[in-house]
């Protein structure tokens, strides 16, 4: 049997992609690195198709923007009139950044987490127990609480007790509250590598999966610099590094008050970080030192490290950078909160957090 390999032909053997579903892949990857700024994107991509030739005759890069706009992805500021990210399109870059995660992720690592413990949950068993105070109505199984009425009274007195309830067992999902700590400092920008975009890209993303998978999970990403602040969803695209030194030690403090409030059996803390702490408060003023490993300043994460570890919530680290002296302190961290760390190309690390979160559903941290 003879075999003809001939080049693949994307219009006689399937959907060839349009001029604009070329540009808005490519725009889309330009904004995660421009931190959300159209304008900035549009530009680096007016420079690519002069380079390269990315519009046709069917469609400019003028038709190009007309059409976000008119599909509700652009709209100009009404006192500037300069160009801005709908929240559709700020939901479409998460989308987008989710599944590029996912096709790299081995198949089947993902999905519906149960722990292998029958309790509350989503899913019905077809096992079924006695009647419990609290059990959901809606699991009460019809066909056994009517045999055990039948079965006690009879059909001439039949009656209903509670006794004679049953109720379907449930799969026990688990539920994880999850602090995401994205360190802005100016290191993540340093040393001719860019550290932010994998990170900022990787909340993105992990900010679609809870929200749309997980919705009785919790996830709170807060930013730090010279201090910590809390980020909310809509200003995940626009994180963007500072001036700043680094102080591992507010951002461990807020995730800490985060977690409080969070009613969830099972809390963790998730750090993105390049490079050792180098500042905190003393008395209401910073104190920062850029060199070396200052233990004033290391041994009050330490502290807090341990007090998260009293707290039951586990520090994993994910280091961006592979400098022996750095890792020192990451090691330190860890062994600290009896945590977990990694040592994380920038290109997988949505790999590693993606498979550590979902190992994390599968059990208790505590």
């Amino acid at each position: 049997m003879w075999i003809r390999y001939l080049q693949w032909d994307p219009i006689r053997h399937g959907k060839a992609q349009s001029t604009f579903d070329r540009l808005f892949e490519l725009f889309k990857q330009l904004l995660y690195f421009t931190a959300g700024d159209a304008a900035e994107a549009l530009r680096w991509l007016s420079q690519l198709d002069q380079t390269y030739g990315l519009t046709d005759e069917a469609m400019g890069l003028g038709d190009f923007i007309e059409e976000l706009k008119r599909r509700g992805y652009l709209q100009e500021d009404t006192h500037n009139g300069v160009l801005q990210l709908t929240p559709s399109m700020e939901q479409t870059l998460r989308q987008s950044a989710l599944e590029e995660i996912f096709r790299k992720l081995r198949r089947g690592s993902l999905g519906q987490h149960k722990t292998p413990y029958a309790g509350q949950g989503d899913e019905r068993l077809p096992e079924t127990r006695p009647w419990q105070f609290g059990d959901d109505p809606h699991l009460l199984d019809l066909t056994g609480t009517l045999s055990n009425a039948f079965r006690r009274s009879g059909i001439d007195q039949w009656s209903l007790h509670e006794e004679d309830l049953q109720v379907y067992e449930t799969d026990h999902h688990t539920s994880v509250a999850t602090v995401l700590l994205i360190d802005l400092s100016h290191s993540m920008v340093l040393y001719g590598e860019d550290r932010i975009t994998p990170a900022r890209k990787t909340a993105l993303a992990l900010a679609e999966l809870i929200t749309t998978r997980y919705p009785k999970d919790t996830l709170d990403i807060v930013a730090f610099g010279n201090d910590a602040w809390e980020v909310s969803l809509k200003e995940l695209p626009y994180l963007q590094v500072g001036p700043y030194y680094t102080n591992t030690r507010a951002a461990l403090q807020r995730a800490r008050q985060i977690l409080h409030r969070r009613k969830n059996r099972n809390k963790q803390i998730f750090l993105i970080t390049d490079g050792k702490p180098s500042c905190h408060f003393e008395n209401g003023r910073i104190y920062r030192n850029a060199f070396g490993l200052d233990r004033r300043i290391v041994n009050k994460v330490l502290d807090e490290a341990v007090c998260c570890r009293r707290e039951g919530i586990t520090i994993t680290t994910f280091m961006v950078a592979r400098d022996p002296y750095l890792q020192q302190f990451v090691q330190q961290l860890t062994r600290a909160n009896r945590g977990r760390a990694y040592y994380a190309r920038l290109d997988r690390l949505g790999e590693y957090l993606f498979e550590d979160y979902v190992r994390n559903r599968r059990k208790s941290l505590r």
